[in-house]
């Protein structure tokens, strides 16, 4: 898609569907315990094909690039008792690591094998009945691996005790997903670096839940980063002043370092995203995004377009993306006029200079590197590769996008 150089256009208003990562749990939840009504549910593809699994009997079920269909999934299939199941996805999701999911589901009594690579989809499950409730696992890994067995925990027989080793990586993200569990009647504690998941009570089939999912806050990200460009207000809905999504720390991220300031109406559901044309921003930009690493695409070409020099660290499981993440930035950031240093779990600016004159912004199949890049056309025109990639987590990007912007030149 080839974006010219635009404007933001002032006052503008864009309902964002629901976050996917609370739709996703949402999903499992209810196929297990049978009582959640979900309202706002995410449109994304990933959404979707996480759904499509839950509700097909094929014996061969392919997520293609959804990997948190793949690791909730994983172990969904491990407790369905009389059914084998064989999980595959993209030849990108073929090379993404599984076995600390795998090994914690194994040392509970499940039954599972690879078909290719050890340690990698596809993974051929056979469901069975678990009794064992404690797992140890490293608390470094992806949060998702974390939250697969959570998510199954109130259906075992006696409950799941979870021993994290080390320093936890994406707290919120369990969080999120402990306080999802209690909105619907399950029971647990997290208590230093063990985590507890009591036995379904009888009353958790007998209650049906209504569950209306708050806006996708990674989605809201892209519009936070507009706003700090192109010194406009932006108005999203439906988002609450509190909320479970980690990514919500962007509002203080952004009113910090960019002087974007978020107010609420907590009446509509709605939020504003004005910039404070007075605010002083500063010269160096530093923060650990451990708890919300998924927005750090969108904050380095925010601080890109402004020549803001950056320094983010807690990066490590943007390794294990869609994409190797922090390569593609470093990559594509080179295109906007960034040089950077990349380290296992680290980015940081160290010159800025003229970007090059027909920017071609490569994708990787990664959604965030389409959404994120886009905020650079307010600086000037460029093009990006693969854009029907948004698809996977938020459809209406392109749509939303061109709502609030507009061609300098038509």
């Amino acid at each position: 898609m080839q974006l010219k150089k635009s404007v933001l256009l002032n006052d503008k208003l864009i309902s964002i569907s629901g976050s996917k990562s609370i739709s996703n749990r949402l999903l499992i939840l209810d196929k297990l315990f049978h009582n959640v009504f979900i309202t706002n549910i995410s449109n994304a593809q990933d959404t979707r094909l996480l759904k499509e699994a839950l509700d097909t009997e094929d014996d061969v079920i392919d997520v293609h690039h959804a990997g948190t269909a793949m690791r909730f999934l994983t172990s969904y299939f491990a407790i369905q008792e009389g059914r084998t199941v064989t999980l595959t996805g993209s030849g990108r999701m073929k090379e993404r690591p599984i076995k600390p999911l795998v090994d914690a589901l194994r040392s509970l009594g499940a039954e599972i094998e690879y078909t290719g690579n050890e340690g990698y989809p596809p993974l051929k499950i056979t469901g069975k009945k678990l009794t064992r409730n404690l797992v140890e696992i490293s608390a470094g890994v992806s949060s998702q691996f974390l939250t697969s067995l959570l998510l199954i925990g109130a259906k075992l027989e006696n409950g799941l005790t979870m021993d994290l080793i080390g320093d936890i990586t994406s707290r919120p993200y369990l969080e999120m997903t402990l306080k999802v569990l209690s909105n619907i009647g399950i029971n647990s504690d997290f208590f230093g670096h063990v985590i507890k998941v009591y036995p379904k009570e009888e009353d958790v089939y007998q209650k049906r839940s209504a569950f209306e999912v708050e806006s996708d806050w990674t989605s809201a990200s892209y519009f936070y980063s507009l706003a700090a460009i192109g010194k406009q207000t932006i108005h999203l809905k439906s988002f609450k002043s509190h909320s479970l999504q980690g990514d919500s720390a962007l509002k203080e991220i952004y009113w910090e370092f960019f002087g974007i300031n978020t107010i609420t109406d907590e009446a509509i559901h709605q939020i504003s995203l004005i910039p404070d044309k007075s605010y002083r921003i500063p010269r160096t930009i530093t923060a650990n995004l451990n708890n919300c690493p998924d927005i750090a695409q969108t904050l380095c070409v925010t601080a890109t377009a402004l020549k803001m020099p950056f320094d983010f660290d807690g990066l490590a499981t943007l390794k294990v993306k869609e994409t190797d993440r922090l390569m593609a930035l470093q990559n594509e950031l080179l295109k906007i006029g960034c040089e950077t240093e990349i380290t296992e779990d680290s980015i940081r600016s160290k010159r800025f200079f003229e970007p090059e004159k027909d920017i071609i912004i490569k994708t990787y199949n990664d959604h965030r590197m389409a959404m994120s890049f886009a905020p650079y056309s307010l600086i000037c025109g460029l093009e990006i590769e693969n854009d029907t990639v948004v698809e996977k987590s938020y459809p209406d990007f392109w749509r939303d996008f061109f709502e609030v912007t507009e061609p300098v030149e038509k």
